[in-house]
């Protein structure tokens, strides 16, 4: 029966990744439309049981006072023997299948798919955010916003279900029952509902206030303690475990104050409510036991009376708690959209067609980019990085980029591989705008290693098998013998007894040397196979003995490639085609090794301090 209502709702039936809107109302709406049917049948079930709930207390009131009126208790029965009978069955079957069937719906049909469904949407679109998105923020923090985002729109959801459908239903209900009993009755109850109104009027905005500065510095505690976490080898490797605690505190501290102020406002707002619940009981209770006294009311409408001003007054401090929840969780929301609904500055154009790669020409035209340009990434330094910058590399072409840090080479290398939009100029490849085509197709062509190798938290097949998942376990040992990795693989074991090729790898490779996860990555893409190949530092991490045999192999993989390497070791790229020497943002001389040691420029200078100047004049000549 459970998996039947479990399966209602597909939490993975939203195809598109369309940008979810920033306002609030708006924002609520994206991910709630795909179930509204549902929400709205569970807001009726809700209804419905509501009303049983208040039959079932008028039918109390109606049975006293027949009780009292009756001669016998023959007379009683035959009289009311229907009502009575039906009352049984509402109360023994109807009233615990609308409360089952609000619980099924609830907890069954809507909650687990609808916040399934939030977090796979916002996943899906945040994955497609441009590099410089993750750049400028924490990744723990970025997730956690997903996390609790979801269940805040979920809470929202039910607990409006549960609080004001439910309860406005009762409480007017409750109104027109003291109404028809005598219409006096309805002055304390109109009093406390006014005071009531007043009380959230005054406290809920500034609870929702304080619960979002209260999420958001949540949200920053976790991100500073997954920073920690995160780069724990050199929080150990410089002894500043005590630094870190600082650090930590200080956003715990600022959380702890956050929270601190929100719950002095709730213990306030229920302090003042109970005062308020106090006089609504008493003055109710006076003022009937007068009626009464006077004949104006029945007995049965005072025990009537009485029970439902105890029960609203029962009801109303779970009611503010939930409304104080409800405002909780719509912060939370709030702060989370602020992050998902961010808009994405690297998108596909309109009509973005595949890149198609037959050769594997490129040509810089005229680039220029700045990290503070509008295109680039907001809030970055302005300083121009690329400046009017033409390089052709033709088809099959193997090109080394030299200069010093920040002279340009890796920005070069994320523009071609579109991470940033350019401020002006163009990249083509075989004649084809890499704006005009999708990024998937451009970086399905394009191989590359780079200098900080990361691995994801996963076996090391399912990491080789990132550079073309349909290989399978022989593409993969292939390339991994390819790069001399395979000896050292079946030699791994993980905590869980996991060996070889199923060993789990650790956060970003971590259980493996920098040497063993740098030749992963080579394995990854020599299986990728792209027609494009980037070598960023490629083989910085392995020692000379690996370097040699690894090099033998990259040779193989460049052969009918296009290629562009970057190292600051010039012997690894000295044999490349022709070497670019970079220096802020622009080319300032090319050649072959030979050449550029003749021309005694930069190069020639940085070749001197690697290798000496004797070794440099004897190449040159």
């Amino acid at each position: 029966m459970f998996r039947w209502f479990e399966t209602r709702l597909d939490p993975f039936a939203t195809k598109d990744v369309a940008q979810p809107p920033s306002g609030l109302r708006a924002f609520y709406w994206h991910y709630l439309k795909p179930i509204w049917p549902m929400a709205a049948l569970l807001l009726l079930v809700d209804l419905v049981a509501a009303v049983t709930e208040v039959v079932v207390m008028t039918f109390l009131a109606y049975l006293i006072d027949m009780l009292k009126l009756a001669r016998t208790p023959a007379d009683f029965l035959a009289d009311n023997a229907t009502l009575l009978v039906a009352m049984g069955g509402l109360v023994l079957i109807g009233r615990p299948l609308f409360i089952i069937a609000y619980e099924l719906l609830k907890s069954q049909v809507i909650s687990p798919p609808f916040q399934a469904s939030v977090r796979w949407q916002a996943h899906r679109y945040l994955l497609r955010q441009s590099l410089g998105f993750f750049q400028n923020d924490f990744a723990g923090r970025v997730a956690n916003k997903l996390m609790q985002t979801a269940n805040g729109l979920r809470d929202t959801l039910v607990l409006i279900s549960d609080a004001v459908v439910f309860v406005a239903v009762q409480w007017i209900a409750a109104l027109a029952l003291f109404a028809a009993a005598d219409l006096r009755l309805t002055l304390p109850l109109l009093a406390w509902f006014a005071g009531y109104a007043g009380i959230l009027a005054y406290f809920i905005p500034r609870v929702r206030t304080r619960a979002t500065e209260a999420s958001e510095a949540r949200s920053m505690l976790l991100g500073r303690i997954v920073d920690s976490y995160t780069n724990i080898l050199t929080v150990k490797l410089f002894a500043h475990a005590e630094r870190e605690d600082a650090y930590a505190r200080n956003a715990l501290e600022e959380q702890l104050g956050k929270h601190r102020a929100y719950v002095r406002l709730t213990t306030s707002m229920i302090g003042i409510l109970n005062v308020l619940n106090g006089l609504l009981i008493t003055a109710t209770t006076a003022l009937a036991l007068w009626l009464w006294t006077a004949n104006t009311v029945t007995l049965g409408a005072i025990v009537l009376v009485t029970a439902l001003v105890l029960r609203i007054t029962q009801m109303s401090g779970w009611v503010m708690n939930l409304v104080t929840n409800i405002f909780e969780s719509i912060g939370t929301v709030q702060e989370g959209a602020e992050t998902i609904s961010k808009p994405q500055t690297i998108l596909d154009a309109p009509a973005a067609k595949t890149l198609a790669v037959t050769k594997g020409e490129i040509r810089f035209e005229r680039i220029g980019f700045n990290y503070g340009s509008v295109k680039g990434t907001p809030g970055a330094d302005p300083k121009r990085v690329i400046d009017g910058l033409d390089l052709t590399i033709a088809a099959g072409e193997k090109v080394g980029l030299i200069g010093r840090s920040g002279a340009g080479k890796s920005t070069l290398v994320n523009l071609l591989l579109r991470f940033y939009n350019l401020e002006k100029g163009r990249i083509l490849v075989d004649g084809q705008d890499i704006a005009e085509v999708t990024q998937e197709s451009l970086r399905a062509q394009i191989g590359m290693v780079t200098q900080d190798t990361s691995l994801m938290h996963r076996s090391v097949l399912d990491n080789i098998l990132y550079g073309r998942p349909e290989a399978g376990l022989e593409g993969a040992i292939e390339a991994a013998r390819r790069a001399h990795a395979h000896d050292f693989i079946l030699d791994l074991e993980d905590k869980d007894g996991r060996k070889g090729y199923a060993a789990r790898v650790g956060e970003r490779g971590v259980k493996l040397s920098g040497g063993q996860r740098q030749r992963v990555a080579i394995a990854r893409v020599l299986l990728k196979d792209a027609p494009i190949l980037i070598l960023d530092e490629a083989t910085s991490a392995l020692d000379s003995e690996a370097e040699a045999a690894i090099q033998e192999q990259l040779a193989n993989l460049m052969a009918g490639k296009t290629v562009i390497a970057i190292a600051h070791r010039l012997s690894t790229i000295s044999a490349m085609d022709r070497l670019i020497v970079l220096d802020e943002g622009r080319i300032l001389e090319q050649g072959s090794h030979r050449e550029l040691l003749r021309k005694g420029g930069l190069y020639a200078s940085l070749w001197a301090r690697q290798s000496g100047s004797f070794e440099t004049k004897q190449a040159a000549e």
